[in-house]
C-alpha cells in the first residue's frame, strides 16, 4: 500500500478529514482534481483585497469550529451583526414594505413547522398571489441556491432550527483560512480522480497521473461531480450515486465592483436591487471598508446571471443599481472579479439542497460502503448542509469512521 488513507478532494472535508487523521499517525494522502485547495472555499486577491469568490461567512458561529481555527491560525475574526436585512437610506424598499416582505417570509417559515404540505415542496406553502412570494423566492436563491419549488420543507427546517443569526467574517479571507489548515500531506494537485475501486486489501484509484493504492478512501467531492459520473465507482456505491442526485448543487454567484471617487456609499451597508424580482441581487456595500461593491445572486437569479454571461451580469447589477442610486454611480463603479460557479470544473454549483421527499438522501450518502470506502462534504451534513463547517465536521466524522473500521494502520 502507498498510504493509509486516500483522501479525494482537497476542500473544507478533505482538509479536516487530513487534519484529523494525520493527528493519529495514519499516512494519508490528498488527491485533488484543480489546480488548487479550498474548494468553494476561495479567496481571490485583487487589487491587493481578499475577495471570497464562494463562501464568505463563518455562520452560526457561536458553535462553529472554524471559528478557533481562525483564532489558533492567528487570523483577524470580525464579529457583530450585519447589514443583510437593511436597506441603506430605504431605497426603493420601504421599511413598512421591508417589514411586511420578512413577516411573509416568517408566516411561510412557520406554516413549514406547523402544518407541512404532504408533497414536502416548499413552495406549496406560499400564498397563492402572495405579494411577497417573488420576495421570498429571491430569500431561497440566497439560502439555498435553489426556488422553492425545488427545495425539501423537511430539509429546509433541520437547518433552520439549528441556524443561529451569528455570521462573522475572516479579514484575511475564507479562503485563506482553509489554505492555512492545510496539514503536511502528499497533495496530488490537478490530478482528477477516474476510477476508485474496492479491492481484497484496500482501494485503488486510478487518477489521470496514475493509480493509488491505499488502505481506505475518503470521497468528499461535490453531488454533482458523483451524479455525473466523473468518477466511476464499483456496483455497491450505486445507491450513493442516487443519492446524489436528489441532493443537487444549488447555485450562487458573485460579482465584485471597484468602488473609486466621491460615491457618498457608507461602509458596511446593504441594498436588495428589487424586492419584486426573484432574480435580483443583493449588494453589500464596502464590506469590512473596502472599496468594493460585492452583489449576490441566488437560484434564478444566478442561473440567470450565467446564462446571460459575464459582461450583461454586471450590465444586469448595474441597472439595478442604477435605479436606485441614480446615473452618477456608474462613474464610480468598475468591474473586477466575478465566479461562475456552474462552470466550475470538477465543482458543478454552489451548496446542496434536497429535492422534496429527498431529505434522507443525506443520511444515505453519508453512510460507509464496507469499511474501506467513506464519504464526507457538505451535502453528507443532516443539518449544516451547504457550510464550508458542516463540509469540515464531516470530514471529521469520516475520518472517525475510518479509524473504527481500521484501528490498525494498513501501510506497508
Amino acid at each position: 500500500m502507498d498510504f493509509d488513507v486516500a483522501i479525494i478532494g482537497a476542500g473544507a472535508a478533505g482538509i479536516s478529514a487530513a487534519r484529523s487523521l494525520k493527528s493519529q499517525g495514519r499516512k494519508v494522502v490528498l488527491i485533488e482534481a484543480g489546480s488548487r485547495i479550498g474548494g468553494r472555499a476561495w479567496t481571490n486577491e485583487i487589487y491587493g483585497l481578499p475577495l471570497d469568490m464562494g463562501c464568505g461567512w463563518l455562520h452560526s458561529a457561536e458553535r462553529n469550529p472554524l471559528v478557533d481555527l481562525a483564532r489558533a491560525e492567528g487570523l483577524d475574526l470580525v464579529e457583530g451583526r450585519t447589514a443583510w436585512q437593511d436597506q441603506w437610506r430605504d431605497l426603493g424598499f420601504s421599511p413598512h414594505d421591508r417589514k411586511a416582505a420578512l413577516e411573509a417570509w416568517s408566516e411561510m417559515s412557520e406554516r413549514m413547522e406547523k402544518a407541512p404540505p404532504a408533497s414536502d415542496r416548499a413552495s406549496d406553502v406560499l400564498d397563492t398571489n402572495g405579494k411577497w412570494n417573488a420576495y421570498c423566492q429571491s430569500l431561497s436563491g440566497y439560502l439555498n441556491g435553489a426556488p422553492l419549488e425545488r427545495l425539501s420543507v423537511e430539509d429546509f427546517l433541520a437547518y433552520d432550527r439549528l441556524a443561529t443569526q451569528s455570521n462573522w467574517r475572516v479579514r484575511e479571507g475564507y479562503g485563506t483560512l482553509l489554505v492555512r489548515s492545510m496539514p503536511a500531506v502528499p497533495l496530488y494537485a490537478s490530478c482528477p480522480a477516474r476510477k476508485v475501486r474496492l479491492t481484497q486489501s484496500g482501494v485503488r484509484i486510478e487518477t489521470v497521473k496514475g493509480a493509488i493504492e491505499a488502505g481506505g478512501v475518503i470521497v468528499t467531492v461535490s453531488t454533482s461531480v458523483l451524479a455525473k459520473g466523473l468518477i466511476e465507482f464499483d456496483p455497491e456505491v450505486d445507491d450513493h450515486l442516487h443519492a446524489a442526485a436528489n441532493l443537487p448543487l444549488g447555485l450562487a454567484d458573485k460579482l465584485f465592483f471597484d468602488l473609486h471617487g466621491a460615491h457618498g456609499l457608507e461602509t458596511e451597508t446593504h441594498l436588495l436591487g428589487n424586492p419584486a424580482n426573484d432574480k435580483t441581487g443583493s449588494y453589500y456595500i464596502r464590506p469590512l471598508g473596502r472599496p468594493v461593491l460585492e452583489g449576490f445572486f441566488g437560484g434564478p437569479g444566478a442561473i440567470a446571471i450565467e446564462n446571460a454571461g459575464i459582461l450583461d451580469a454586471f450590465t444586469f447589477a448595474l441597472e439595478e443599481l442604477t435605479a436606485l442610486l441614480g446615473s452618477k454611480i456608474r462613474h464610480h463603479l468598475k468591474p473586477i472579479a466575478a465566479s461562475s460557479w456552474c462552470h466550475a470544473e470538477w465543482i458543478h454549483g454552489s451548496y446542496s439542497h434536497a429535492l422534496p421527499g429527498r431529505a434522507g438522501d443525506r443520511e444515505r450518502l453519508a453512510k460507509p460502503v464496507g469499511d474501506k470506502l467513506f464519504f464526507a462534504g457538505e451535502a453528507t451534513s443532516r443539518s449544516d448542509f451547504s457550510t464550508a463547517h458542516g463540509a469540515w465536521e464531516s470530514g471529521i466524522r469520516a475520518a472517525r469512521e475510518f479509524v473504527q473500521h481500521n484501528p490498525q494502520a494498513t501501510v506497508l
